[in-house]
């Protein structure tokens, strides 16, 4: 696996450092090679990002905010998107602080139906007709992003852009399964990123930066020498059997 440096441009590059570095001064990074997190899809990992700790934070959630904004104005356009829907539960308060950056009309996605009707998921109200940006913290696979994104579809949304502040960058599906459904998945920094924000920095020893870029060079060899599941496919049928 490449490096997940190779930016569009200088200004994503300076964009994904700074929300690194801010998410290490938080503390909401946490790397843990001897003793490894298992996530829902059931993968393996040595690397675990809390990104809501973020909204503690006002300085730090003003800054995520505006580059996430600025971001999207870059690399979507300053008319293209016409409203704002957050996942339940963390993408609601980032899709609120971006919507009011972008003085557009917000509302949120429940992971489950409330009540009857194609608007039972969306609360505030259905964007109906409108190109609609879905906003959530984090993603690993993908896989709540496209529920999410059908239940804004089905109640009459357009939804082709999903941001979220972190993208793990490692495990195999995610893009591929997004672009499959005509979405984009914007988002400020990856594990990449914040392995470079350490250097020269006294975030974590030596030896847990060497085991956490171990993983990062074959996650899927990682997950599997550690007792996770080792593809797409095993990932898929690991949450399908919970």
């Amino acid at each position: 696996m490449t490096s997940g440096l190779g930016h569009a441009t200088d200004w994503d590059r300076d964009a994904a450092l700074t929300a690194a570095r801010i998410l290490l001064e938080i503390r909401a990074v946490n790397f843990r090679p001897e003793e490894p997190y298992t996530f829902t899809s059931g993968w393996k990992a040595p690397v675990y990002i809390d990104c809501r700790k973020i909204i503690y934070f006002p300085r730090a959630r003003a800054k995520i905010c505006e580059l996430g904004v600025e971001k999207l104005y870059r690399h979507v356009g300053f008319e293209t998107i016409e409203a704002v829907a957050g996942g339940e539960t963390a993408g609601i308060p980032y899709a609120a602080w971006m919507a009011d950056r972008m003085g557009l009309p917000m509302a949120y996605v429940r992971k489950k139906p409330k009540g009857f009707g194609r608007n039972a998921q969306i609360e505030g109200d259905v964007p109906e007709g409108r190109n609609t940006l879905l906003v959530e913290d984090l993603t690993t696979d993908g896989g709540s992003k496209i529920h999410f994104a059908n239940a804004l579809r089905e109640a009459g949304a357009i939804c082709n852009h999903v941001f979220v502040v972190f993208y793990y960058g490692v495990f195999p599906g995610s893009l591929n399964t997004l672009a499959e459904m005509g979405m984009s998945l914007h988002h400020l920094c990856t594990w990449w990123d914040v392995l470079e924000a350490c250097r020269g920095g006294d975030y974590f020893p030596e030896a847990t930066l060497a085991g956490v870029r171990r993983f990062l060079e074959d996650p899927v060899a990682w997950s599997a020498k550690h007792g996770g599941v080792a593809s797409a496919e095993e990932a898929a049928a690991y949450k399908a059997s919970k």
